[in-house]
């Protein structure tokens, strides 16, 4: 029998622990890696709707909201301290 529900999403993978405390000690890969990990989360949260003058209505992302978040992102990693 097929244990795979049909409409659960598929389990996100962690990122590991040791890429935390790299980011959080400030390499550059390791908050790289951070930010692809977060990076559709992101975007998503930057979506704006849109209006034309017909009454459309369009999706688009918002560069400078999605920028402030992905900054807001890096100073968290920075601030955190891994144990």
């Amino acid at each position: 029998m097929n244990n795979y529900r049909r409409n659960s999403k598929p389990h996100s993978r962690l990122l590991p622990y040791a890429t935390i405390r790299a980011a959080s000690e400030g390499d550059p890969d390791a908050v790289n890696a951070v930010l692809r990990h977060y990076e559709g989360y992101i975007t998503r949260l930057a979506m704006r709707q849109l209006h034309d003058e017909y009454g459309n209505t369009y999706l688009c992302v918002d560069e400078a909201m999605r920028r402030r978040l992905e900054i807001k992102l890096i100073t968290g990693i920075l601030a955190f301290r891994a144990a």
